[in-house]
Protein backbone atom coordinates (compact mmCIF):
# COMPACT_ATOMS: atom_id res chain seq x y z
CA UNK A 1 0.00 0.00 0.00
CA UNK A 2 0.91 3.58 -0.64
CA UNK A 3 3.63 5.40 1.66
CA UNK A 4 1.93 8.92 2.11
CA UNK A 5 4.23 11.65 1.10
CA UNK A 6 4.39 14.71 3.23
CA UNK A 7 4.93 17.60 1.08
CA UNK A 8 1.95 19.47 1.21
CA UNK A 9 3.28 22.34 -0.95
CA UNK A 10 1.50 21.30 -4.14
CA UNK A 11 -1.60 20.05 -2.29
CA UNK A 12 -1.71 23.74 -0.78
CA UNK A 13 -1.23 25.76 -4.27
CA UNK A 14 -3.65 23.64 -5.69
CA UNK A 15 -6.21 24.70 -3.51
CA UNK A 16 -5.04 28.69 -4.02
CA UNK A 17 -5.23 28.17 -7.63
CA UNK A 18 -8.48 26.67 -8.34
CA UNK A 19 -10.98 28.24 -10.05
CA UNK A 20 -13.69 25.82 -9.80
CA UNK A 21 -14.69 23.52 -6.98
CA UNK A 22 -16.16 19.89 -6.86
CA UNK A 23 -19.55 20.00 -8.92
CA UNK A 24 -21.39 17.22 -10.82
CA UNK A 25 -20.38 17.59 -14.15
CA UNK A 26 -20.46 14.40 -16.16
CA UNK A 27 -17.16 12.77 -16.90
CA UNK A 28 -15.90 12.15 -20.28
CA UNK A 29 -15.64 8.30 -19.00
CA UNK A 30 -19.34 6.78 -17.90
CA UNK A 31 -18.28 4.72 -15.54
CA UNK A 32 -20.10 2.23 -13.75
CA UNK A 33 -22.65 1.87 -16.40
CA UNK A 34 -23.10 -1.73 -17.19
CA UNK A 35 -21.56 -2.81 -20.52
CA UNK A 36 -24.22 -3.81 -22.82
CA UNK A 37 -27.16 -2.13 -21.64
CA UNK A 38 -29.29 -0.47 -23.17
CA UNK A 39 -32.04 1.94 -22.44
CA UNK A 40 -34.44 4.26 -24.28
CA UNK A 41 -34.29 8.13 -23.80
CA UNK A 42 -37.83 7.61 -21.56
CA UNK A 43 -36.05 5.56 -19.16
CA UNK A 44 -32.60 7.29 -18.93
CA UNK A 45 -34.37 10.33 -17.76
CA UNK A 46 -36.00 8.37 -15.15
CA UNK A 47 -32.67 6.84 -14.07
CA UNK A 48 -30.51 9.58 -14.95
CA UNK A 49 -27.76 8.73 -12.02
CA UNK A 50 -25.09 11.88 -10.61
CA UNK A 51 -21.81 10.61 -11.57
CA UNK A 52 -19.32 10.91 -8.76
CA UNK A 53 -15.51 10.09 -9.09
CA UNK A 54 -13.97 8.50 -5.81
CA UNK A 55 -9.84 8.12 -6.08
CA UNK A 56 -8.22 5.83 -4.38
CA UNK A 57 -4.46 6.04 -2.57
CA UNK A 58 -2.94 3.53 -4.18
CA UNK A 59 -3.66 0.92 -6.47
CA UNK A 60 -6.38 -1.39 -5.18
CA UNK A 61 -6.20 -3.63 -2.10
CA UNK A 62 -8.32 -4.34 0.50
CA UNK A 63 -8.70 -1.06 2.08
CA UNK A 64 -10.66 -0.36 -0.76
CA UNK A 65 -13.33 -3.49 -1.50
CA UNK A 66 -15.79 -1.52 0.28
CA UNK A 67 -15.81 1.18 -2.58
CA UNK A 68 -15.50 -2.00 -5.30
CA UNK A 69 -18.53 -3.75 -3.30
CA UNK A 70 -21.31 -1.09 -3.12
CA UNK A 71 -20.22 -0.75 -6.81
CA UNK A 72 -21.10 -4.29 -8.44
CA UNK A 73 -23.63 -4.51 -5.82
CA UNK A 74 -25.66 -1.72 -6.68
CA UNK A 75 -25.65 -0.14 -3.80
CA UNK A 76 -24.24 3.39 -5.64
CA UNK A 77 -26.99 2.96 -7.96
CA UNK A 78 -29.52 2.52 -5.82
CA UNK A 79 -28.37 5.49 -4.41
CA UNK A 80 -28.69 7.51 -7.76
CA UNK A 81 -25.14 7.49 -8.18
CA UNK A 82 -23.22 6.50 -10.92
CA UNK A 83 -19.95 5.89 -9.29
CA UNK A 84 -16.21 5.94 -11.05
CA UNK A 85 -13.42 4.60 -9.03
CA UNK A 86 -10.24 5.95 -10.20
CA UNK A 87 -6.16 5.94 -9.36
CA UNK A 88 -5.07 8.56 -8.53
CA UNK A 89 -1.87 8.96 -11.34
CA UNK A 90 1.24 11.47 -11.02
CA UNK A 91 -1.19 13.60 -8.59
CA UNK A 92 -2.13 12.38 -5.19
CA UNK A 93 -5.62 11.74 -4.14
CA UNK A 94 -6.04 14.40 -1.67
CA UNK A 95 -4.93 17.31 -4.66
CA UNK A 96 -7.27 15.63 -6.53
CA UNK A 97 -10.06 15.66 -4.12
CA UNK A 98 -9.20 19.45 -2.71
CA UNK A 99 -8.95 20.21 -6.42
CA UNK A 100 -12.67 19.27 -7.20
CA UNK A 101 -10.86 16.71 -9.69
CA UNK A 102 -12.84 14.06 -7.12
CA UNK A 103 -15.59 14.11 -5.10
CA UNK A 104 -14.06 11.82 -2.24
CA UNK A 105 -11.27 9.78 -2.12
CA UNK A 106 -8.98 7.77 -0.05
CA UNK A 107 -7.15 9.53 2.71
CA UNK A 108 -4.84 9.34 5.59
CA UNK A 109 -5.59 11.05 9.37
CA UNK A 110 -2.08 11.94 9.10
CA UNK A 111 -1.94 13.54 5.82
CA UNK A 112 -5.59 15.34 6.55
CA UNK A 113 -3.91 16.66 9.99
CA UNK A 114 -1.48 18.25 8.43
CA UNK A 115 -3.25 19.77 5.47
CA UNK A 116 -5.92 21.21 7.45
CA UNK A 117 -3.43 23.22 9.30
CA UNK A 118 -2.00 24.65 6.13
CA UNK A 119 -5.55 25.54 4.78
CA UNK A 120 -6.68 22.67 2.76
CA UNK A 121 -10.05 21.76 3.73
CA UNK A 122 -10.53 18.15 3.40
CA UNK A 123 -12.70 16.66 5.69
CA UNK A 124 -12.67 12.83 7.28
CA UNK A 125 -16.17 11.03 6.61
CA UNK A 126 -15.43 7.65 7.56
CA UNK A 127 -12.81 5.52 9.17
CA UNK A 128 -12.20 2.40 7.02
CA UNK A 129 -10.61 1.01 9.81
CA UNK A 130 -11.05 1.42 13.44
CA UNK A 131 -7.32 0.43 14.51
CA UNK A 132 -4.26 1.31 13.23
CA UNK A 133 -2.74 -1.97 11.23
CA UNK A 134 0.93 -0.24 10.56
CA UNK A 135 3.63 -0.67 12.26
CA UNK A 136 7.53 -1.12 11.95
CA UNK A 137 8.26 -4.64 10.57
CA UNK A 138 11.89 -7.12 9.90
CA UNK A 139 12.36 -10.68 8.58
CA UNK A 140 13.00 -12.27 12.15
CA UNK A 141 16.76 -13.04 11.48
CA UNK A 142 16.83 -9.40 11.79
CA UNK A 143 16.43 -9.80 15.87
CA UNK A 144 14.74 -6.68 16.21
CA UNK A 145 11.87 -7.45 18.96
CA UNK A 146 11.19 -4.62 20.47
CA UNK A 147 12.31 -0.56 19.40
CA UNK A 148 15.07 -0.58 21.25
CA UNK A 149 16.76 -3.10 18.89
CA UNK A 150 16.84 -0.27 16.14
CA UNK A 151 19.60 0.69 17.17
CA UNK A 152 22.23 -0.23 14.26
CA UNK A 153 19.83 -1.06 12.03
CA UNK A 154 19.03 -0.08 8.14
CA UNK A 155 15.38 1.49 7.91
CA UNK A 156 13.97 2.25 4.85
CA UNK A 157 11.63 4.92 4.52
CA UNK A 158 10.05 7.33 1.96
CA UNK A 159 11.70 10.44 3.74
CA UNK A 160 8.90 11.61 5.37
CA UNK A 161 10.02 13.65 8.85
CA UNK A 162 6.78 11.52 11.04
CA UNK A 163 8.73 8.30 10.13
CA UNK A 164 11.78 9.62 12.48
CA UNK A 165 9.13 11.49 14.72
CA UNK A 166 7.12 7.75 15.17
CA UNK A 167 10.51 5.98 15.10
CA UNK A 168 12.19 8.56 18.20
CA UNK A 169 9.27 8.34 20.09
CA UNK A 170 8.79 4.62 20.66
CA UNK A 171 12.31 4.18 20.93
CA UNK A 172 12.79 6.81 23.74
CA UNK A 173 10.23 4.84 26.00
CA UNK A 174 12.70 1.87 25.92
CA UNK A 175 16.26 4.53 26.58
CA UNK A 176 17.27 4.11 23.13
CA UNK A 177 18.72 6.58 20.58
CA UNK A 178 17.16 7.49 16.96
CA UNK A 179 20.38 8.87 16.05
CA UNK A 180 21.46 5.13 15.84
CA UNK A 181 19.54 4.01 13.11
CA UNK A 182 20.49 4.52 9.49
CA UNK A 183 17.57 5.52 7.20
CA UNK A 184 17.90 5.08 3.63
CA UNK A 185 14.96 6.43 0.91
CA UNK A 186 13.54 3.51 -0.85
CA UNK A 187 10.32 5.19 -2.30
CA UNK A 188 8.35 2.86 -3.89
CA UNK A 189 10.61 -0.20 -3.79
CA UNK A 190 9.11 -3.20 -2.91
CA UNK A 191 9.76 -4.26 0.71
CA UNK A 192 10.73 -7.58 -0.08
CA UNK A 193 13.41 -6.81 -2.64
CA UNK A 194 14.73 -3.85 -0.11
CA UNK A 195 14.61 -6.37 3.17
CA UNK A 196 17.21 -9.10 1.17
CA UNK A 197 19.00 -6.19 -0.57
CA UNK A 198 19.30 -3.01 1.34
CA UNK A 199 17.75 -2.34 4.47
CA UNK A 200 16.94 -4.58 8.06
CA UNK A 201 13.07 -3.00 8.38
CA UNK A 202 10.41 -1.09 7.05
CA UNK A 203 7.35 0.62 8.04
CA UNK A 204 4.01 -1.56 6.97
CA UNK A 205 0.64 -2.53 6.76
CA UNK A 206 -0.07 -5.71 8.09
CA UNK A 207 -3.18 -6.29 6.25
CA UNK A 208 -1.40 -6.26 2.80
CA UNK A 209 2.69 -6.82 3.24
CA UNK A 210 2.48 -9.11 6.44
CA UNK A 211 -0.17 -11.24 4.83
CA UNK A 212 2.51 -11.76 1.91
CA UNK A 213 4.97 -12.49 4.45
CA UNK A 214 3.05 -14.93 5.48
CA UNK A 215 2.22 -16.09 2.56
CA UNK A 216 5.79 -16.18 1.19
CA UNK A 217 6.98 -18.45 4.45
CA UNK A 218 8.78 -15.48 5.42
CA UNK A 219 7.73 -14.72 9.27
CA UNK A 220 8.33 -11.42 10.18
CA UNK A 221 8.41 -9.19 13.84
CA UNK A 222 5.94 -6.64 13.69
CA UNK A 223 5.75 -3.99 16.07
CA UNK A 224 2.47 -1.79 15.92
CA UNK A 225 2.65 1.56 16.47
CA UNK A 226 -0.53 1.63 18.30
CA UNK A 227 1.05 -0.52 21.08
CA UNK A 228 3.52 1.49 22.08
CA UNK A 229 1.19 4.93 22.40
CA UNK A 230 -2.58 5.76 22.07
CA UNK A 231 -1.36 8.51 20.59
CA UNK A 232 0.04 6.42 17.68
CA UNK A 233 -3.75 4.81 17.05
CA UNK A 234 -5.19 6.98 14.83
CA UNK A 235 -7.27 6.73 11.86
CA UNK A 236 -5.58 5.18 8.18
CA UNK A 237 -7.20 5.12 5.94
CA UNK A 238 -10.55 6.93 5.65
CA UNK A 239 -12.91 8.07 3.18
CA UNK A 240 -12.44 11.73 2.80
CA UNK A 241 -14.13 14.69 0.61
CA UNK A 242 -13.66 18.60 0.78
CA UNK A 243 -15.57 21.37 2.22
CA UNK A 244 -17.00 22.48 -0.57
CA UNK A 245 -18.29 19.18 -1.82
CA UNK A 246 -20.17 18.93 1.62
CA UNK A 247 -21.52 22.05 1.77
CA UNK A 248 -22.54 22.32 -1.81
CA UNK A 249 -24.54 18.60 -1.95
CA UNK A 250 -24.95 17.29 1.77
CA UNK A 251 -27.48 14.96 0.30
CA UNK A 252 -25.66 13.73 -2.17
CA UNK A 253 -22.59 12.82 0.29
CA UNK A 254 -25.28 11.55 3.01
CA UNK A 255 -26.49 8.88 -0.27
CA UNK A 256 -22.02 7.98 -1.15
CA UNK A 257 -21.69 7.35 2.38
CA UNK A 258 -24.45 5.22 3.15
CA UNK A 259 -24.09 3.28 0.08
CA UNK A 260 -20.11 3.09 1.11
CA UNK A 261 -21.19 1.64 4.80
CA UNK A 262 -22.91 -0.86 2.91
CA UNK A 263 -20.20 -2.17 0.90
CA UNK A 264 -17.86 -2.22 3.78
CA UNK A 265 -20.39 -4.46 5.75
CA UNK A 266 -20.92 -6.75 3.05
CA UNK A 267 -17.40 -6.85 3.21
CA UNK A 268 -17.02 -7.81 6.81
CA UNK A 269 -20.19 -10.77 6.79
CA UNK A 270 -18.95 -11.87 3.45
CA UNK A 271 -14.58 -11.36 3.40
CA UNK A 272 -14.20 -14.55 0.46
CA UNK A 273 -17.47 -13.15 -2.30
CA UNK A 274 -16.02 -9.49 -1.19
CA UNK A 275 -12.76 -10.33 -1.80
CA UNK A 276 -13.91 -12.30 -5.44
CA UNK A 277 -15.44 -8.93 -6.42
CA UNK A 278 -12.12 -6.71 -5.75
CA UNK A 279 -10.60 -9.19 -7.64
CA UNK A 280 -13.18 -8.58 -10.82
CA UNK A 281 -12.20 -5.38 -10.60
CA UNK A 282 -8.22 -5.59 -10.39
CA UNK A 283 -7.54 -8.88 -12.04
CA UNK A 284 -3.61 -8.31 -11.85
CA UNK A 285 -3.87 -8.26 -7.90
CA UNK A 286 -2.92 -12.40 -6.45
CA UNK A 287 -5.73 -14.28 -5.97
CA UNK A 288 -4.39 -16.15 -2.58
CA UNK A 289 -2.82 -12.53 -0.96
CA UNK A 290 -6.46 -10.53 -1.62
CA UNK A 291 -8.77 -13.61 0.04
CA UNK A 292 -6.15 -14.04 2.97
CA UNK A 293 -5.38 -10.37 3.39
CA UNK A 294 -9.39 -9.97 3.54
CA UNK A 295 -10.58 -12.48 5.48
CA UNK A 296 -7.56 -11.09 7.91
CA UNK A 297 -8.88 -7.43 7.71
CA UNK A 298 -12.74 -7.73 7.01
CA UNK A 299 -12.97 -7.93 10.98
CA UNK A 300 -10.79 -5.09 11.81
CA UNK A 301 -13.16 -2.84 9.56
CA UNK A 302 -15.51 -1.93 12.24
CA UNK A 303 -13.84 -3.78 15.71
CA UNK A 304 -15.27 -2.42 18.54
CA UNK A 305 -17.00 0.94 16.72
CA UNK A 306 -21.06 0.80 17.08
CA UNK A 307 -20.86 1.39 13.49
CA UNK A 308 -18.41 0.65 10.67
CA UNK A 309 -16.72 4.14 9.96
CA UNK A 310 -17.62 5.87 12.97
CA UNK A 311 -14.97 8.08 14.60
CA UNK A 312 -13.85 9.58 17.39
CA UNK A 313 -12.63 13.21 17.97
CA UNK A 314 -10.30 11.80 21.50
CA UNK A 315 -8.73 9.56 18.30
CA UNK A 316 -8.11 13.11 16.36
CA UNK A 317 -7.29 15.28 19.28
CA UNK A 318 -4.58 12.36 20.62
CA UNK A 319 -2.69 12.32 16.80
CA UNK A 320 -2.58 15.94 16.46
CA UNK A 321 -1.33 16.71 19.69
CA UNK A 322 0.85 14.65 19.23
CA UNK A 323 2.21 16.10 16.23
CA UNK A 324 2.33 19.56 17.12
CA UNK A 325 4.20 18.59 20.52
CA UNK A 326 7.22 17.00 17.69
CA UNK A 327 6.87 20.01 15.63
CA UNK A 328 5.17 18.41 12.45
CA UNK A 329 2.20 21.03 12.70
CA UNK A 330 2.41 24.87 12.55
CA UNK A 331 -0.39 25.58 14.38
CA UNK A 332 -2.95 23.38 16.35
CA UNK A 333 -5.77 21.35 14.42
CA UNK A 334 -9.71 22.25 14.88
CA UNK A 335 -10.39 18.74 15.47
CA UNK A 336 -13.81 19.09 15.43
CA UNK A 337 -13.56 20.66 11.63
CA UNK A 338 -11.44 17.77 10.44
CA UNK A 339 -13.91 15.16 10.74
CA UNK A 340 -17.47 14.48 10.92
CA UNK A 341 -19.73 11.33 11.48
CA UNK A 342 -22.69 12.87 10.24
CA UNK A 343 -22.86 11.11 6.80
CA UNK A 344 -22.97 7.80 8.05
CA UNK A 345 -26.42 5.77 8.67
CA UNK A 346 -27.46 5.62 11.55
CA UNK A 347 -25.79 2.18 13.95
CA UNK A 348 -28.07 -0.87 13.87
Amino acid sequence: MKKRSWSLLLLVCVILLAASGCGTSKPADNGGTAAGTKTTPAAEKTKELKDIKVVLDWTPNTNHTGLFAAKELGYYKDAGLNVDIIQPGSGSADTMIASGAAQFGVSYQESITQGRTQNVPLVSLAAVIQHNTSGFAAPVDRKIKSPKDFEGKKYGGWGSPVEEAVMKSIMELQGADVSKVTNINIGEADYFTAVKRDIDFAWIYYGWTGIEAELRGQPLDMLYVKDYSEKLDYYTPVIASSEKVIASDPEMVKAFMSATSKGYEYAIDHPEEAAKILLKAAPDLDEKLVVASQKWLSPRYKDDAPRWGEQKESVWKNYSDWMYERKLLDKPLDVKKAFSNDYLPEAK
